[in-house]
């Protein structure tokens, strides 16, 4: 199995003591990262939840700097300890808790004041309290703020430095001495003891303001602490803690600070001496980082501009626009070298102090915020199943290519030529988009969202891949192909320049390229398209379309009906069909002689059709997510929703929402089912496996011709062999399980008619025919099934006999 497409943005990242390599958590590993090349060299694999903490074992001398030791800290309630130059796991510690952030303030000051080792090392921890609180109530503390020692794996006396509603982010100083948390409106911040034992008092001050903060920072010699709240302000803190941490060291900025004096800004009885507030941010400040020297201050937020402020005269200077929301700003040994992560998964390597972009780590774009906007199951995700690609809509107005064997991204396609802004309204929206089956074109249907009402516009654009520089360049652009009305589906021709779209307003359109002359292997560039035909049919809203695997038929779904045409001539074939709900998705399976249609809403429906006898083979009763079909094969896959009652979901499943279920065409009982995570707003495709980016031991040893695919909803991807001997091993379902499958949905007859009445051999069965003649017996002699029903010349008779009036004999 190969997986990717982590976040590498949920947690700060880490530098190594020679900041060659950079330390990155990736889901429920380490990915470690050369800093001159941007690309993966080794990871660090072993924790069974997500990892929230790294931390570099910091070089007390320059000659040490060649040490590579980190401990991490994960959701499965364990801390590691690694060597990560080979990499080689040393030590787990159990917590027995989750752990959401971790500090060792141990290793900073080792290193800050003197190279003698502490006999002992001890973190700080903020964890989730996984206990059930004794009465139910709303102000139950989750968070807790804990010392551990990590020498004798054992928390230190049981010490509870603080609890908290959530559990919050801890933030250390570069010298050790102090750590912090921010709650709502209060910063939390403590002096770690001069001498480390398992019983030191921890002392602790708050300071307060009147709105919730976001971020705190140390300086990095002087007590003065910075804080961001939602509103965009940065409050900084001078002298803080000077009454509860004095210990001889009471010189502040030079001066012994006598606590009569006034205090300005200084909310209550806070331990400062005085409180300065700045203000530049728009929105919510989410970074805040000071200088190794402590003459500047560095603030970024939802704008994605980093802020240079001058500590003593407030003077500022700008990184220009990133294009995203910042949210971790780190540090490195080498005071020329930094890292700034973005929301839009990336991390920008900076060279200081002119913070220009040296490099970029470029993960896989994390869903939009808006996916409402989007209809049917094209939302945003296409597969280039020849290359590996997969094809995702940012919210920049643009698609990522990203490679699903190299776990990196190849480019970007810029949809919309807009200035779009982190924070700013939403006017565009990039709804489908669609690449042809050997990767050699694209189309993308767009929305302009109309202003009070007006001047709403949809575009459809087609792409040429490029011969040269390989990256996609605009063919064609065609506003209002559908007049008003929105496109529910594109689909490209297998093998010819060809492609149709579908719109709500009740029609389709087939679009040829160059008249449709050109070979698909043929470069597309100086090309135009053009619409070949339009059909409809009765006027019903087209929500689904797609081609046969040789092209000769184009299916296209009006709501419940699916009809067949030849797209050459532009006739309607045959209809096929009707389904319970409107389809939303329709596929070819391969070869074979089915079609396999999902469709949506109060009685979801996956339905499989005959195309030989045009009408449903089987079906079941699940809501389908997507559907991906095997080119040269007569199977399919299908990721299904689960309803959150199902007892598969509860028991069998472990509390995943969702199964990928392989069936072969022509058989109601699927061959393979697994259970999977996330699976609301996912993707399906069989990849063609490149054998040459795939390791034999990642997939049984044994090259397969084509992998299986599955995007979960947060952008996270698998691929593995359907076939291959791990797939099997974890299949959720096989044929003991199919009981639990029908819970969630009716299959054959049932899911079509309905539950048949249950027949009890021991009651008395009625007569088929009424035991009585009725008066008008024409009502009746249809009742009953086909094959009871009496023979034609028979019911003839009687049907025309029942037609004629009676008359009564007159008697004299």
């Amino acid at each position: 199995m190969i997986r990717g497409g982590r976040s590498y943005v949920l947690s700060p990242p880490a530098f190594s003591n020679d900041a060659k390599r950079l330390l990155v958590c990736t889901s429920n590993s380490v990915t470690i990262f050369s800093t001159a090349t941007g690309l993966p060299v080794a990871s660090l694999d072993g924790h069974a939840a997500l990892v929230t903490a790294v931390i570099v074992v910091p070089a007390s001398t320059p000659a040490s700097k060649i040490i590579c030791y980190c401990w991490t800290a994960s959701l499965d309630g364990t801390i590691r300890y690694w060597d990560f130059s080979v990499p080689e796991l040393i030590k787990i510690i159990n917590v027995n808790l989750p752990i959401i952030s971790m500090v060792i303030p141990t290793l900073l000051s080792q290193t800050a004041e003197t190279n003698e080792k502490s006999p002992k090392t001890f973190a700080y921890l903020s964890v989730e309290n996984t206990k059930e609180p004794e009465k139910e109530s709303s102000k139950a503390l989750r968070g807790q703020i804990k010392k551990f020692n990590l020498t004798n794996s054992r928390m230190a006396g049981g010490m509870t430095l603080t609890e908290t509603k959530q559990p919050e982010i801890i933030t250390v100083s570069s010298s050790g001495k102090y750590f912090g948390i921010r709650s709502k409106r209060k910063l939390q911040i403590w002096k770690v003891p001069t001498a480390e034992t398992e019983r030191a008092m921890v002392k602790k001050i708050t300071l307060h303001h009147t709105k919730n903060m976001n971020v705190l920072a140390f300086h990095p010699t002087q007590r003065i602490v910075a804080a961001g709240d939602v509103t965009g302000r940065i409050l900084i803190w001078r002298g803080f803690g000077d009454r509860t941490f004095a210990d001889g060291d009471g010189l502040v900025n030079g001066k012994l600070m006598n606590n009569e004096e006034e205090r300005p800004g200084v909310r209550g009885d806070d331990d400062a001496d005085s409180c300065t507030t700045w203000h530049w941010h728009s929105a919510e400040v989410n970074v805040l980082f000071f200088s190794s020297d402590g003459a500047y201050l560095y603030s970024g937020g939802k704008e994605g501009v980093l802020v240079v402020w001058q500590l003593d005269t407030g003077r500022k200077k700008f990184l220009p626009r990133i294009g995203s929301p910042l949210l971790w700003l780190t540090d490195s040994p080498d005071p020329s070298l930094s890292s700034i992560s973005c929301a839009d998964n990336q991390i920008h390597l900076l060279k200081m102090p002119s913070m220009e972009i040296l490099k970029s780590i470029s993960g896989i774009k994390l869903p939009c915020s808006f996916p409402e906007m989007c209809n049917g199951l094209q939302s945003g995700i296409a597969f280039d199943c020849n290359a590996g690609l997969v094809a995702l809509r940012t919210e920049n107005y643009c698609i990522q290519l990203y490679s699903l064997f190299d776990d990196r991204g190849v480019s970007e396609v810029v949809i919309c030529e807009r200035n779009h802004q982190p924070g700013d309204e939403v006017t565009v929206v990039v709804t489908l988009a669609v690449v042809s089956l050997d990767g050699s074109m694209m189309s993308t249907a767009e929305l302009k969202l109309p202003e009070e009402g007006l001047g709403g516009l949809v575009c459809l654009k087609f792409w040429a891949l490029g011969s040269q520089n390989k990256e996609f360049s605009l063919s064609t652009i065609i506003y209002e192909p559908h007049r008003d009305a929105g496109i529910s589906a594109i689909a490209f021709h297998p093998t010819r320049p060809m492609a149709v779209s579908s719109s709500y307003g009740g029609d389709f359109k087939v679009w040829v390229c160059n008249n449709g002359i050109q070979e698909m292997d043929q470069p597309l560039s100086n090309s135009g398209w053009t619409c070949h035909a339009v059909g409809s049919y009765k006027k019903k809203p087209m929500t689904a379309a797609t081609f046969s695997s040789d092209g000769s038929v184009l299916a296209v779904a009006a709501e419940t009906v699916i009809t067949l045409w030849d797209a050459d001539k532009n006739i309607l074939v045959a209809v096929i069909g009707e389904t319970l709900m409107p389809v939303v998705n329709l596929s070819f399976v391969g070869t074979s002689e089915y079609l396999v249609s999902a469709s949506r809403g109060s009685k979801p429906q996956l339905s499989i059709w005959s195309m030989s006898k045009l009408c449903v083979s089987w079906s079941y009763m699940l809501h389908v997510e997507a559907i991906a079909s095997a080119a040269d094969m007569s199977s399919f896959a299908a990721l299904a929703l689960l309803p959150e009652s199902s007892k598969c979901n509860e028991i069998s499943l472990k509390g995943r929402d969702g199964v990928i279920l392989l069936f072969n065409a022509s058989d109601p009982v699927p061959i393979f089912t697994w259970s999977v995570n996330k699976a609301k707003g996912g993707a399906l495709a069989f990849i063609q496996a490149d054998q040459s980016s795939i390791d034999e031991n990642e997939l049984d040893g044994k090259p397969p011709q084509s992998l299986l695919a599955y995007i979960n909803g947060d952008h996270e991807y698998l691929l593995f062999d359907p076939q291959g001997k791990e797939a099997k091993e974890h299949s959720a379902i096989r044929q003991e399980g199919l009981g639990d499958l029908e819970e969630a949905g009716k299959f054959g007859y049932a899911s079509i008619y309905g539950e048949l009445p249950q027949f009890d051999p021991k009651r008395k069965q009625a007569s088929w025919v009424a035991s009585a003649p009725l008066e008008r017996a024409w009502e009746t002699v249809f009742s009953g099934s086909s094959h009871n029903l009496p023979p034609l010349t028979k019911l003839c008779s009687v049907f025309l006999e029942s037609l004629l009036e009676k008359r009564t004999a007159n008697v004299d």
